[in-house]
């Protein structure tokens, strides 16, 4: 599934990834392949994303929203 991580200036990471993990607002979720389209809020925290050759990425975030649809994860961070 594709990873699309985007700020108010640019697009900071697009490709392709496993797995993501991130802290919405009711609690943490992960998405995987798959996954049913949702949209939500997220809030401060950590966001962990596993690469296609198994390497684990880890990034704090102070909040945004989380759009999921057709195996494309999008990102957009405050």
């Amino acid at each position: 599934m594709t990873l699309k991580i985007i700020s108010a200036e640019k697009i900071e990471f697009e490709g392709t990834v496993d797995s993501v993990t991130l802290p919405g607002a009711l609690g943490s979720f992960q998405v995987l392949k798959g996954h049913a389209a949702l949209i939500s809020s997220l809030v401060p925290g950590t966001m962990t994303y596993v690469l296609e050759n198994g390497e684990s990425e880890k990034r704090e975030i102070a909040g945004g929203v989380a759009d999921i649809n057709s195996n494309v994860v999008s990102v957009c961070l405050y």
